[in-house]
């Protein structure tokens, strides 16, 4: 589908409040613990989602394996990746963690090939998913496997979230062969994540033992779950309906220049070089993959 003016604007504002997601589990990380946050962002999230879906007059009319299956998603493709990121950014930068999230296409690229029957490899996507596994190379270091030390760990943990992401976006695809509204599917995984995340929280970081978070935190956590979340999802399932799958995965190539600016300027990260380098790579790959740019060029 071709982008439009309006499209593209969508676009830019949803990698820039995805984008915005790092910097507000940054922040928020500086008094309260990865759990309670991920809880906090899913179930505000569910109530203000839901609550848009009683206002336009959707209704939730499923089956109890369609119940099911939203909140297997709302597991994979909310609580697994949403926790793995947030504690990986207790070890490292938000830009960092953006970078490395990044790679989601390329292990949607990878997964989709031997378990869908329409999306398997061309040249131009296995070149690609080449280049993309060079920058991930280039920001863990070829030894990261041999290497489980404290820097490895939260960098292997927001792979593990970009994979995450990339199964549910293929175990998703059954909500769109069975019609049902986009975002019915977002409230509903939103609903089932907070099923997860809350006992987990209260489990783990027993919040209630906690002093009361500063003004500055508690921002930080409403604009986590409210624009970084219910809002985004609404303008990713906008973007989704007007320009496609293919242009909505254009975002990833925005976050992480978002991420690593508002983090360098807010929360006052150090910007290297190796990262820089890895996310042109991957941006390069990723371009290979969606091909448009070298198709105009020749």
């Amino acid at each position: 589908m071709k982008m439009t003016a309006s499209d593209w604007l969508i676009l830019f504002a949803l990698g820039f409040l995805w984008g915005g997601a790092f910097i507000f589990s940054g922040a928020a990380l500086r008094q309260l613990p990865p759990f309670t946050i991920v809880a906090l962002r899913v179930s505000i999230a569910a109530i203000i989602l839901n609550t848009v879906i009683l206002l336009t007059g959707r209704r939730y009319n499923l089956s109890l394996k369609m119940a099911g299956n939203l909140l297997l998603m709302g597991f994979i493709n909310n609580a697994i990746p949403f926790a793995l990121i947030v504690w990986s950014q207790t070890r490292i930068t938000a830009g960092l963690a953006s970078i490395l999230n990044a790679t989601t296409p390329i292990f949607v690229i990878i997964l989709a090939h031997f378990f869908t029957e329409d999306e398997k490899f061309t040249p131009s996507r296995f070149i690609g998913v080449l280049i993309g596994l060079v920058g991930v190379i280039v920001l863990i270091g070829p030894g990261a496997l041999r290497n489980s030390g404290f820097d490895t760990l939260p960098r292997l943990a927001v792979l593990g979230a970009g994979l995450a992401y990339s199964i549910a976006g293929i175990f998703g695809k059954r909500f769109g062969k069975a019609g049902m509204d986009p975002i019915i599917i977002a409230g509903g995984q939103l609903i089932g994540s907070s099923l997860i995340l809350i006992p987990s929280a209260l489990i783990v970081d027993q919040p209630w033992k906690m002093a009361w978070p500063g003004t500055q935190t508690v921002m930080a956590v409403l604009g986590l779950a409210v624009i970084s979340t219910a809002l985004a999802y609404i303008l990713y399932f906008r973007i989704l309906k007007r320009a496609g799958a293919g242009n909505a995965l254009l975002v990833t190539m925005i976050i992480p220049f978002v991420a690593i600016f508002l983090g360098a300027a807010i929360l006052g990260e150090m910007i290297r070089m190796q990262e820089l380098a890895a996310l042109l790579v991957l941006v390069t790959g990723l371009l290979v993959i969606d091909g448009r740019v070298f198709k105009r060029g020749r």
